[in-house]
């Protein structure tokens, strides 16, 4: 791990939810430093590993951190919701053994500062895929009052969402991610433990890369799948997400998917895709919540397929 320029989050449950797979494939949906890709094919020597980011400057740094490990690693460039049906085509639904999807920004995108990502950033970007057309500058600058109102109070949560939006255009243009930060810090709930603009970063940059859609579109193309015999391990640091993740897991456990006001099943009662791993999600031990303070929002669900 030292040679790894941050600490994977939830690193050992990660791990100990891939146990039994001692074979197949495992993909990787959200690659960023290999962190997690390189400690699975360390402690599970017979599987190969297919990683998936977006981020050219993410894949360049792992097809490097991989290396070593020869052909049991590839990685693959662009959006995870549609690259996994192609690995799934190609490889073969029987042959998939593991999925894992670390949803959010990467410690890599966090730590560069001319990202976006960063309260201190100079730029005002936010793009995961620096290809994509859509970036946090074009949200800020250009949604009008009652669209930007819309996403803060979806995405960020944020109570007081009108204030803030009515800060943000009557103090816009903004360049910069530090001049954004600034205008809504007075807005920002007192008392908590996170950066002032933190909720409103994120609910912008959860627009800007459509994450919960791209989480959505990845859950439905497992569940179309029909994965034999593979285990799903989502980790989430946003209560949407989560909320999102628990209601698909418990919906693939039942068998019936009749509304339930029918008073008879008609739906044949033979939808049932596995079982729930994880009753609770799995969260950061003390020791890894004292080594990285990123880990203490983050939140570890996994679903076992079934033929």
């Amino acid at each position: 791990m030292s040679e790894i320029p941050h600490i994977p989050v939830l690193y050992r449950e990660v791990i100990e939810a891939f146990e039994g797979v001692d074979e197949g494939i495992i993909i990787d949906c959200t690659m960023g430093y290999a962190g997690h890709s390189s400690m699975l094919l360390e402690a599970y020597p017979n599987i190969t590993l297919i990683g998936i980011d977006q981020d050219q400057t993410a894949i360049d740094f792992s097809t490097k951190r991989l290396a070593p490990f020869g052909e049991r690693a590839k990685i693959k460039k662009g959006r995870f919701s549609d690259v996994i049906k192609e690995i799934i085509a190609q490889e073969g639904s029987e042959n998939i053994r593991g999925i894992l999807a670390d949803i959010g920004v990467s410690s890599l995108q966090l730590d560069q500062k001319d990202r976006g990502f960063s309260y201190e950033s100079e730029t005002l970007d936010m793009r995961m895929n620096q290809d994509a057309p859509l970036s946090a500058s074009d949200v800020v600058n250009g949604y009008n009052q009652k669209d930007l109102e819309h996403i803060l109070k979806e995405y960020g949560e944020i109570r007081n969402a009108s204030q803030v939006a009515t800060a943000i255009v009557k103090n816009r243009p903004f360049s910069s991610a530090k001049a954004l930060s600034d205008v809504v810090k007075p807005f920002a709930p007192r008392g908590k433990k996170i950066h002032p603009a933190t909720l409103v970063m994120q609910a912008i940059r959860i627009e800007v890369n459509d994450e919960l859609g791209e989480l959505s579109r990845l859950l439905d193309a497992i569940a179309e799948a029909n994965l034999p015999q593979a285990r799903v391990a989502v980790i989430s640091f946003h209560s949407l997400e989560d909320r999102m993740v628990k209601q698909r897991f418990t919906q693939w456990k039942q068998s019936c998917i009749c509304p339930q006001e029918v008073m008879r099943c008609s739906c044949g009662n033979n939808h049932k895709k596995g079982k729930v791993v994880t009753k609770k999600p799995l969260t950061a031990q003390a020791d890894e919540l004292k080594q990285n303070v990123r880990s203490r929002s983050a939140k570890l669900r996994v679903f076992e397929m079934q033929a």
